[in-house]
């Protein structure tokens, strides 16, 4: 099989066919484009969300920390606690573990959350470090945002820039391929994208303003894999203006160089927002201090997903980090 997640009728007829909620407190379960589950405890609702980090290799720890906070606040809940499960290939010595629990420490205190246990394990089942967490989140009852809320009308938000996490990832991880390509400056700018992946901040402002329907934080398949998804999930139509996607230059110089698609590539620390009031969640979104832009709309169902140039917008593939990372063994093979 191809790396990376399962397609979408990969994982609906290989995993959640098999997936069926049956208790009476599960809200929200799993299904395509929806990266929380809702479980309800008396007047509050328990918002939980795994994910690993395969991909990564330095900053790890605080990626691993993000992508599951984001989650939660992008259902417009509040993280408050970490699980975390640490698998180190069996080169790895105590120093690395030390990097990475120091990583892990500093992302949860920025992000607000306590990391509460989990599981560490050196195994010859992995060959590079693997880091699972799974938060732990509160919301109201009947307070949860769905990805699957988008209505026809909505406008589509998005915050900050696209590409956040891949730029991050490929300016770390390549950065001697990348030295002759930008500046010093430039290359720590894009290394330091690495700080701006945690969408809390915006989702607990967006989940307060009237007229926020659903909200989908942009990991792999980038701002454009995000926003299929959110539409499948809201069985509704959507068209995308992809030149009114803000994409640093940074990120448009490393994707030049992979040859690579930005609006494909993993984005954590960026929110996609559908909302019947625009302007004013672009305001609340201002005065927080984060960049917002309006980047398309939900239309009917029956008019189908397409880009302003009459392209059709497809699902989710592999994700351009993976042909980023063989385009950079060609490079280092002096291919």
């Amino acid at each position: 099989m191809r790396l990376g997640k399962l397609s979408n009728p990969e994982l609906q007829a290989l995993v959640l066919d098999y997936v069926t909620p049956k208790r009476g407190e599960t809200l929200t379960g799993a299904g395509i484009g929806e990266d929380c589950a809702a479980i309800r405890l008396g007047e509050e609702i328990c918002v939980v969300s795994t994910d690993p980090i395969t991909a990564a290799g330095q900053n790890a720890g605080t990626l691993a920390v993000h992508i599951s906070c984001n989650d939660a606040a992008s259902a417009g809940a509040q993280p408050l606690a970490l699980l975390v499960t640490l698998l180190m290939p069996p080169q790895s010595q105590p120093e690395d573990i030390r990097m990475l629990a120091s990583q892990l420490q500093q992302a949860a205190a920025q992000a607000g959350v306590d990391i509460v246990g989990g599981h560490t394990e050196v195994t010859d089942a992995v060959v590079r470090p693997v880091i699972s967490t799974t938060v732990i989140a509160r919301a109201p009852k009947g307070g949860m945002i769905k990805t699957a809320g988008m209505q026809a009308g909505d406008s589509l938000v998005m915050t900050k820039t696209c590409a956040l996490e891949g730029t991050s990832i490929l300016a770390s991880d390549y950065a001697p391929l990348l030295q002759g390509v930008l500046d010093p400056g430039a290359l720590a700018r894009a290394q330091g994208m690495i700080g701006r992946i945690s969408v809390v901040t915006e989702g607990m402002i967006a989940a307060a303003c009237p007229g926020t329907h659903a909200m989908h934080d942009i990991t792999e398949g980038g701002v454009l894999g995000a926003a299929w998804e959110m539409a499948d999930a809201s069985q509704t139509g959507l068209w995308v203006d992809a030149a009114a996607v803000p994409v640093a230059e940074e990120t448009k110089t490393i994707c030049a160089f992979f040859g690579i698609d930005p609006y494909r590539l993993i984005g954590s620390g960026s929110l996609l927002i559908a909302t019947a009031a625009p302007d004013a969640l672009v305001r609340a979104l201002a005065e927080g201090g984060v960049q917002a832009t309006v980047i398309g709309r939900a239309t009917p169902r029956g008019e189908g997903m397409h880009l302003a140039d009459g392209q059709v917008l497809s699902g989710p593939e592999s994700d351009e980090l993976y042909r980023a990372a063989m385009s950079a063994k060609r490079f280092s093979n002096g291919e």
